[in-house]
């Protein structure tokens, strides 16, 4: 029996092609899910495993290779999971069938090439980072204190404004207000 898992990100994506594209490769059972291809833990993915039977004659189906898996050792491990209990795989985009060694061997190709593409965009983002740090750029979140709240709020400490009131006045909390303020106590 062909066993299908669809795996889509985002809830504002659908599993629609995947499962028409499952159907049209002969599953008769479909298992969906909403999850991160970055996690590892997924639910109805262990469902689907669990799912397939040895005995008869199994495949896992699914519509595209990072639908499973995001890196070559998490799908090497699932792949080995199912040669371990004699559960063929199939991969419909790129024409993978591991019940062919033809099938296999563009398998371990692909799987090769993916993660290649994943560390090459990997890449990418660090070196734009580096760029964007180089000219000075920080990502992240701007800080709730400058220089200039930090200024002012000592100068309305010092002129005996409550903790209170100084950190209303520039717009934080008063526990931001004494992480800012190095040796103020409350």
């Amino acid at each position: 029996m062909k066993v299908g898992y669809a795996r889509i990100s985002t809830d504002t994506q659908t599993h629609d092609a995947q499962i028409v594209a499952l159907k049209a490769a002969g599953c008769s059972k479909i298992f969906t899910e909403t999850a991160s291809g970055a996690r590892r833990d997924r639910p109805v993915l262990a469902e689907a495993m669990d799912y397939l039977r040895t005995d008869a004659g199994d495949t896992l189906v699914v519509y595209k290779l990072d639908r499973v898996a995001r890196s070559l050792p998490h799908l090497i491990e699932i792949m080995d999971n199912l040669k371990e209990r004699g559960i063929e795989f199939q991969s419909v985009t790129e024409a993978i069938d591991t019940n062919t060694s033809s099938g296999r061997l563009m398998f371990h190709v692909v799987a090769a090439i993916a993660e290649f593409e994943r560390d090459l965009i990997r890449e990418r983002t660090q070196a734009g980072l580096n760029a964007a740090r180089a000219k000075g750029r920080i990502g992240g979140r701007p800080r709730r204190m400058t220089q200039e709240k930090i200024a002012a709020v000592r100068e309305l400490l010092a002129s005996g404004t409550a903790v209170k009131d100084a950190a209303a006045a520039v717009g934080v909390s008063v526990p931001t207000l004494y992480r800012w303020l190095p040796g103020s106590s409350r």
